[in-house]
């Protein structure tokens, strides 16, 4: 997979202000999948994967967190996560944490991706 860096993921005025959405970044069979969080107007980016068994964590596609909004929640294993650092609190992967991406806002308020994750 070959990606200009940094990548444009969204406006940052487009992000709910307390919660969670997918991006892409790349093509074909293998591409990047984060999801892009924002919780009391902090961004985190995080690879879209479970540290306990390599499941994306939202199922349905786009459902991120817990139904009050509270933590990030891998619908497989039903482990919970941290916004702040992705570190899992509950669940299989307890004191493990979701694969963190470098992130920044450009003067334009995009949201950038700065790297892509070291496999």
């Amino acid at each position: 997979m070959t990606t200009a860096l940094p990548q444009v993921l969204v406006r940052r005025a487009a992000l709910p202000l307390d919660g969670a959405v997918p991006f892409t970044v790349g093509e074909g069979d293998w591409p990047l999948r984060g999801v892009l969080v924002q919780r009391a107007g902090a961004l985190q980016a995080y690879v879209n994967r479970c540290p306990h068994a390599g499941h994306r964590l939202d199922l349905p596609v786009g459902k991120f967190t817990t139904p009050d909004g509270l933590w990030l929640r891998c619908a497989s294993h039903g482990a919970l996560f941290r916004f702040s650092d992705g570190e899992c609190v509950a669940g299989p992967c307890a004191g493990r944490a979701l694969q963190s991406l470098p992130i920044t806002v450009d003067a334009d308020g995009n949201v950038l991706l700065l790297a892509l994750a070291a496999e």
